[in-house]
């Protein structure tokens, strides 16, 4: 049974989060309410937040895996991706035009993205079955968003944050794993035609099948698997980097094609903010 004192620190990080997210003004870190490597207690302010935002009617559509840099794990002194929820209201379609505002402090990555064509629900979910439930795969855009004041997150503020999920764009091309290997794709990221970021398929946990394996499990041992037709961004193929208003950033990622997302400064206005996740 979880302690009071504990549940109380994980509704006083929600609702920090959650006010942030409403007003569009970022808060201050959460860690010092549930520690910064708590994971139990960050993962329980996620699920919060989560329940909250089912509530109000959004609808989940799939998962989105961070921290698979070695190098970013580092920075932040944990030895394991995390994870968060993607809802319905996340999407743009390639070649969109984004309100700068509809995510708190953007900054973006480019990743591989699948689509399940089964259940990863049981069996051993080895890398084969893990394999054979991919539908296709695409490239994909991740706008990533903190509700933390100028990104001071320790993992047990970016856990509880849904790991700093915002929004996200697939590109158009749907390729099947037969006609490419994601370990072995190379990315191009560019701003405005300046290239920004580069990276391969190994960068994301050595393979981005890897990384879907991990989630799987993870996703199944907390009571909620992984189901066909839903949508997972594996994680960064390379660095993450901030945008402005009036941006257009375009990744190309060999053998599944290109994708991009124009940034406008007028504010969000028909669609709801993305950053209330």
């Amino acid at each position: 049974m979880t302690e009071p004192s504990t549940t109380a620190a994980v509704q006083a990080a929600a609702h920090r989060l959650a006010v942030a997210a409403a007003s569009g003004q970022p808060c201050a870190p959460v860690r010092g309410f549930i520690g910064r490597h708590d994971l139990e207690a960050a993962y329980a302010v996620q699920q919060q937040r989560v329940e909250d935002r089912l509530a109000a009617g959004a609808t989940i559509v799939g998962r989105k895996i961070g921290l698979t840099s070695a190098a970013v794990q580092a920075q932040l002194g944990v030895d394991q991706p995390d994870f968060g929820v993607l809802f319905d209201d996340m999407s743009y379609d390639d070649g969109a035009a984004v309100p700068f505002d509809a995510v708190l402090q953007p900054r973006v990555e480019a990743e591989v993205a699948f689509i399940l064509g089964a259940d990863l629900a049981e069996g051993e979910l080895d890398l084969d079955q893990v394999r054979a439930a991919v539908d296709f795969a695409l490239p994909a855009l991740e706008i990533c968003g903190s509700r933390i004041v100028d990104w001071d997150i320790s993992f047990g503020d970016t856990v509880a944050d849904n790991a700093s999920a915002g929004a996200y764009v697939l590109g158009a091309d749907r390729v099947r794993l037969e006609t490419v290997e994601p370990r072995e794709v190379e990315m191009v990221m560019r701003i405005d035609d300046e290239i920004v970021s580069t990276g391969t398929g190994a960068a994301c946990l050595g393979d981005p099948l890897l990384a879907l394996q991990w989630l799987a499990r993870q996703a199944r041992e907390l009571g909620s698997p992984l189901r066909a037709g839903q949508v997972v961004l594996s994680g960064a193929l390379g660095p993450m980097r901030p945008v402005a208003p009036g941006a257009t950033v375009t990744a190309e990622i060999s053998g599944l094609g290109s994708v991009s997302v124009r940034f406008t400064a007028e504010p969000t206005s028909s669609k709801p903010v993305k950053e209330d996740a």
